[in-house]
């Protein structure tokens, strides 16, 4: 690609469409938001008027048809993913959407069938994966298991208690009471191999808890299992690959005004903490710390590393940014999600025995 901006379009642009992604775009110097669809006349012009986007369209069929882009981020409900990817992918260019890949397991096999016939790609957003402070723990992990300074990676434990996920996020949104009309996108089917009870269950695990899940493989670096799960569905534990111990904590306890997930990275002989903001918390990164104690005369030692004022969804619009330049490769890709959704049933599975 030229150095010319990278010419994105918008698929939606309701609450997570503004807050989450559109405003970060729309301020990144190599990037030009150049069209958006949206089913609702009155937002879809507002939108547009706020961020300067030049073209509009009421639906996504017209928007690809249209064509004059290099990308589409398209904030839409999960479980239409299924129906909505195969549409975007008729404009054969890279695409971002929310996590996770889909609601089904059929439905994101589906997805991964039509990227191969598109010849182009799919990043799922998790952008935990591009806060600040996670690249950074990346980084370090890979380091320490090169050069073994502190031994082997022994356990990863993750907690995510709910909380003010929003904090704040959607104060300058551009809202609207009028109704979606025609073109809604049908709601993909539900998965064949649970009864109605058991989807919603999965439903509302992927929707919460697939950050979790995701983000145990990335820093593990390698494929792990869920071996069980707790019956009060506050706990699931794991094994990696090369047999290193995970867990998960899922809202041991609640908050009202904060946001406390954090992630810890032991090693033999140290370990890495992770402390990560709320999804929609703006000018924030993550916080690290490390202590290491290496032994042999060594003096044991806590670091906590400084992290730029940069949240997570806008390093992740970064990202995406680089990506569709071909500077690195995409964070996450579809293929890689479907094995969330895979371990997510397995999870199911073992809580519900269906």
């Amino acid at each position: 690609m030229n150095d010319n901006k990278v010419k994105i379009a918008f698929a939606g642009v309701g609450n997570m469409g503004q807050a989450a992604h559109l405003k970060n775009y729309a301020s990144l110097p190599d990037c030009e938001v150049v069209a958006l669809s949206e089913l609702r006349e009155d937002l879809r012009n507002k939108v547009a008027t706020k961020y300067g986007v030049p073209k509009t369209y009421a639906s996504i069929e017209e928007m690809v048809a249209a064509g004059g882009f290099d990308a589409i981020v398209a904030a839409q409900p999960f479980s239409r993913h299924g129906t909505l990817m195969p549409e975007l992918l008729k404009a054969k260019v890279p695409v971002l959407t929310e996590k996770p890949l889909a609601a089904s397991i059929e439905a994101g096999e589906g997805i991964l069938k039509a990227l191969a016939e598109s010849g182009t790609w799919h990043m799922v957003g998790y952008n935990k994966r591009s806060d600040p402070a996670t690249m950074y723990v990346k980084e370090e992990i890979n380091r320490l298991k090169e050069t073994e300074e502190l031994g082997p990676m022994t356990y990863i434990r993750i907690s995510m208690p709910a909380g003010d996920w929003i904090s704040g996020g959607f104060f300058d949104m551009i809202s609207s009471s009028e109704p979606y009309g025609s073109g809604v996108l049908e709601w993909d089917p539900p998965a064949s191999d649970m009864d109605e009870e058991t989807f919603k269950k999965y439903e509302a695990f992927v929707n919460y808890y697939i950050h979790q899940i995701n983000l145990m493989r990335h820093l593990l670096g390698e494929p792990y299992q869920i071996t069980y799960a707790d019956k009060s569905g506050v706990f699931l534990s794991g094994q990696s690959e090369s047999n290193i111990a995970c867990t998960l904590e899922m809202s041991p306890y609640t908050t009202n005004l904060d946001w406390q997930e954090c992630a810890f990275v032991c090693f033999q002989k140290g370990w890495i903490k992770l402390e990560l903001p709320a999804p929609l918390a703006i000018n924030r990164a993550g916080r690290v710390t490390i202590f290491s104690d290496p032994g042999e005369g060594a003096v044991p030692q806590t670091i906590m590393p400084q992290m730029p004022p940069v949240h997570s969804m806008r390093q992740q619009a970064i990202n995406f940014i680089r990506a569709v330049k071909g500077e690195i490769k995409p964070l996450c890709e579809a293929a890689e999600a479907l094995e969330d959704l895979k371990l997510s049933r397995d999870y199911i599975r073992l809580l519900t025995g269906k």
